[in-house]
């Protein structure tokens, strides 16, 4: 069995479309009507209208603003996406830009249906920016909680595409 991709339902699929598109730089893929895809490979997730309907039930109950999950998208250029989404006056904070132990700064806030985004620096990133730092593989291994192989691997593939 093969996972297809997390679908979340949207009261109203052009107001979810915009935000998607402008405030997390999203490209649809697939556009359905009532179901619109975005990404691409192993890396989508969908948007769905009338998910009654789809369900095929009117007494199915759809909570909107749970807060009991989450879309975490990973971001290369943190402080510009930061920048980004100050440009917007109606976004609804869960909480601003923090840092977590393990270095990782996070954003989180709601889409316009009261779905919680989590905007995450890359670890990948993180790794570069304190190996940058002068930090060896092993220390940002422990600051990171990450295996040593794995963020080896990273900073030496980014040292070898210098």
């Amino acid at each position: 069995m093969k996972f297809g991709c997390p679908l979340i339902a949207v009261k109203d699929m052009a107001v979810s479309r915009r935000f998607y598109e402008a405030v997390l730089r999203q490209k649809a893929s697939l556009d359905l009507g009532a179901n619109l895809t975005f990404g691409e490979g192993d890396n989508v997730f969908a948007l769905q209208a009338d998910f009654q309907g789809l369900i095929g039930s009117n007494s199915f109950d759809v909570r909107f603003g749970g807060n009991d999950h989450e879309l975490f998208f990973e971001e290369s250029d943190f402080d510009e996406f930061e920048k980004h989404l100050s440009g917007f006056d109606d976004i609804v904070y869960v909480h601003g830009a923090k840092e977590y132990p393990w270095g990782q700064r996070v954003i989180r806030f709601y889409d316009p249906d009261h779905h919680v985004i989590e905007v995450g620096e890359s670890m990948e990133g993180v790794f570069k920016k304190f190996h940058s730092q002068g930090m060896t593989i092993e220390e940002v291994a422990e600051r990171t909680q990450h295996p040593v192989e794995f963020v080896k691997r990273y900073i030496e593939e980014n040292e070898a595409a210098k």
